[in-house]
């Protein structure tokens, strides 16, 4: 268990605990009471957690697909590529980074002015949700969301998509199909995930808000932030 894999899954682990807590248990609480009151305080907070550990799974999931390309492109040298440093290393830039973004985030958010009582439409403070309902001006908000959503959404993604392009063409290359088999195996957890994660939050993000109503966006984050965390421990013990 102490090989690169399990230490990533472990972090991956105590993250999806993390990324849900600032959610579910509020939500639960609200469902409870009939209460769906919180205070400006604990919305930010809410927020600032929410998008720390979103953030953080994010770049998980990216190390691990590197992991997998060492893993299968390079088995030679995987040990040695995978070393403990480097993967410590990697867990504590992911979550620097992730602090730093969602510290940028809130702040601006401080910034803003709101009305004194005012409704987000979710079961949680979003920053999209907070960004419409504030008084004030937002344009550098929004510019600052969609530069670093680019940046540190779009990038994570497309070293996912680059290190699986380079296992799909290491496999291809594999004489034997036993040999393809064991390999595509060893990433296919992995996959399922970065499938449901990915997939739920592009569809949340990336939809017109023509087509998709506060409750329907609503009902689609659930499953990024309720579904995918409690998907993922049964996805990776198939194995």
């Amino acid at each position: 268990l102490h090989s690169p894999m399990y230490f990533l899954l472990c972090n991956l682990s105590l993250v999806d605990i993390c990324f849900t807590s600032t959610t579910i248990p509020k939500m639960l609480l609200n469902i409870q009471t009939q209460s769906r009151v919180i205070t400006y305080e604990g919305c930010i907070t809410q927020m600032y957690f929410f998008m720390v550990f979103a953030g953080f799974d994010d770049f998980i999931l990216t190390v691990m697909a590197y992991d997998r390309y060492v893993a299968i492109c390079h088995p030679m040298h995987y040990r040695l590529i995978m070393n403990s440093r480097l993967c410590g290393l990697l867990v504590l830039i992911s979550s620097i980074i992730s602090i730093l973004y969602s510290l940028l985030h809130s702040l601006m958010v401080l910034q803003l002015s709101f009305c004194p009582d005012f409704e987000i439409r979710h079961f949680f403070c979003e920053l999209n949700q907070m960004l419409q309902l504030a008084c004030s001006d937002t344009f550098l908000n929004n510019m600052v969301l969609y530069v670093s959503a680019l940046l540190l959404v779009g990038g994570p993604f497309a070293g996912i998509l680059y290190s699986y392009s380079k296992i799909v063409f290491c496999i291809r290359g594999m004489s034997s199909a036993q040999g393809r088999y064991k390999a595509f195996s060893t990433c296919a957890s992995h996959l399922s995930v970065v499938s449901l994660f990915y997939g739920t939050i592009l569809g949340v993000y990336l939809g017109s808000p023509a087509t998709h109503s506060s409750h329907s966006s609503a009902t689609a984050s659930v499953m990024y932030t309720v579904v995918t965390p409690m998907l993922n421990p049964l996805i990776y013990s198939l194995r």
